[in-house]
C-alpha cells in the first residue's frame, strides 16, 4: 500500500478522471442506446409515479439544491423539459435515465479503489461516492418515474 496522502492524492484524481470518462462515454451514446432498460435502471411498481420518492425521502426539498452536469458533453439539462423540438418528454426520460447509468458506473469503479488505499481509506471513497453519486441516481430515478407517468397517462387518452 501507498503512503495516505498519495492515495488520497490519486484518489482525487481518479475520481475526476472517472467522471469525465464515465459521463463523457455516457453523454456519447445514442438515445436508442441509452433508452434500453438493464437490471439496475428497470423500475419497480412502488418507484412508478414517483410518490415514493416524495413520502419517503422529501424529495422536493432538496432535489433542486444538486448540480446537474447533464449539459457538460454536450447532453441535455434535466432542470427543465426539453422542448418538442428535442424530443419533449420521451427525451428527458431518456437523459434521466443517462444520468442514472452515468452514477450507476461511478459506484462501479469502486473497487478498483481498493488496490491502493488501505482500507480506512478505501471506506472514505466508499463514503464519497455515496454522497456524491447516490442523491443524483435518486433524483434521476425521481424525475423518470414522474415522467413515465406522465407519459403512460397521455398514452392512455389518446
Amino acid at each position: 500500500m501507498v503512503d495516505w496522502r498519495i492515495a488520497v492524492a490519486i484518489d482525487a484524481v481518479a475520481w475526476v478522471l472517472f467522471g469525465v470518462v464515465i459521463g463523457r462515454y455516457q453523454a456519447r451514446r445514442s438515445v436508442e442506446r441509452v433508452g434500453r432498460l438493464g437490471p439496475f435502471t428497470a423500475m419497480s411498481a412502488r418507484e412508478y409515479g414517483g410518490e415514493w420518492y416524495r413520502r419517503a425521502l422529501k424529495i422536493e426539498r432538496w432535489k433542486d439544491r444538486l448540480p446537474d452536469a447533464g449539459t457538460w458533453f454536450g447532453g441535455l439539462s434535466k432542470r427543465h423539459l426539453p422542448s418538442v423540438a428535442d424530443g419533449g418528454w420521451p427525451r428527458f426520460a431518456v437523459e434521466c435515465l443517462r444520468a442514472e447509468r452515468t452514477h450507476l458506473a461511478m459506484f462501479a469503479v469502486l473497487p478498483l479503489f481498493a488496490l491502493w488505499n488501505p482500507p480506512v481509506i478505501f471506506v472514505g471513497n466508499v463514503f464519497f461516492a455515496i454522497v456524491a453519486n447516490l442523491p443524483c441516481l435518486i433524483v434521476a430515478r425521481f424525475n423518470r418515474a414522474r415522467v413515465m407517468n406522465l407519459l403512460s397517462r397521455k398514452r392512455g387518452l389518446a
